[in-house]
């Protein structure tokens, strides 16, 4: 009988960790990780929202950083409770997989301590006190979607708990305006190099566009150890323009034509 009451207890347990929150649902272009559940779900509000583009502070009161995007629009938010058996990591490169895969364009990605303190991104950013844990077990992506849903932007912001407990936090912003031009940043550049092993930069056609040049020369130069191949019609031109912006000749090839854009891979 006993074994029956520790059964049943078992199965509520499971039953009740698996269970969302009433009326939450996933965002159509983000995938859930198996068996995570949804803790806090915020339906679509107009409001100001106000992005980080750096590593976040506080300085005498005031929430700092490098640079930002803001603008006003809907936001809806979602946070994910992950299984014990999960990471959070797992989580985060689920969905920014499937969205680069989209056309999705990374706008700033910070991992660790290069991303702040956590208890700023939890409580000032994000709003979230489920969102506070360790500043070595956290990440945060900025992306944009692609067209025609340019105008829309997907936070995320993963992190594990002193408990263990891990999260993912996902938003996303449909800007009431068009949100024009907006560049990432030489270290998210070099972060997707590094991490994924290639940069593909379809909309790079035609002679380099000086301010690409600046941002692809800083990002390269953050890591002079790196060798990386360029391919795309324009690569031999490329490469002249970032050789003239101070990266070593010997730390770049060019390939074949036969890609859109430009594209970098990483030489192992």
């Amino acid at each position: 009988m006993r074994s029956i009451s520790v059964l049943g207890l078992s199965l509520v347990s499971s039953l009740a960790f698996a269970a969302d929150v009433p009326g939450s649902h996933d965002l159509p272009l983000v995938p859930r990780l198996t068996d995570a559940r949804i803790v806090d779900y915020r339906p679509p509000v107009a409001q100001e929202r106000v992005y980080p583009l750096g590593s976040v502070r506080k300085i005498s009161g005031k929430l700092r950083f490098e640079g930002q995007v803001s603008a006003r629009g809907n936001l809806t938010a979602i946070t994910y409770r992950l299984p014990p058996e999960r990471t959070s990591n797992e989580a985060f490169t689920l969905a920014r997989e499937a969205l680069q895969k989209q056309g999705a364009e990374l706008l700033f990605w910070c991992q660790a301590r290069d991303c702040g303190e956590s208890s700023l991104w939890a409580n000032e950013v994000f709003g979230n006190a489920k969102l506070y844990g360790s500043d070595e077990q956290q990440a945060y992506l900025l992306l944009r979607l692609a067209a025609p849903q340019d105008n829309s932007l997907v936070a995320l912001y993963s992190i594990t708990r002193g408990n263990r407990r891990a999260y993912l936090h996902v938003e996303q912003f449909d800007s009431a305006a068009p949100l024009g031009d907006l560049l990432p940043t030489s270290g998210t550049l070099l972060r997707q190099l590094k991490d994924i092993g290639q940069l593909d930069l379809p909309k790079l056609v035609g002679d380099p566009d000086p301010t690409w040049l600046n941002l692809l020369a800083r990002g390269l130069n953050l890591d002079t150890s790196l060798r990386v191949a360029l391919t795309g019609k324009q690569a031999e031109v490329w490469r002249q323009g970032l050789i003239g912006r101070g990266v070593r000749a010997s730390r770049m090839e060019t390939g074949s034509t036969d890609v859109p854009g430009l594209h970098f891979e990483l030489l192992r």
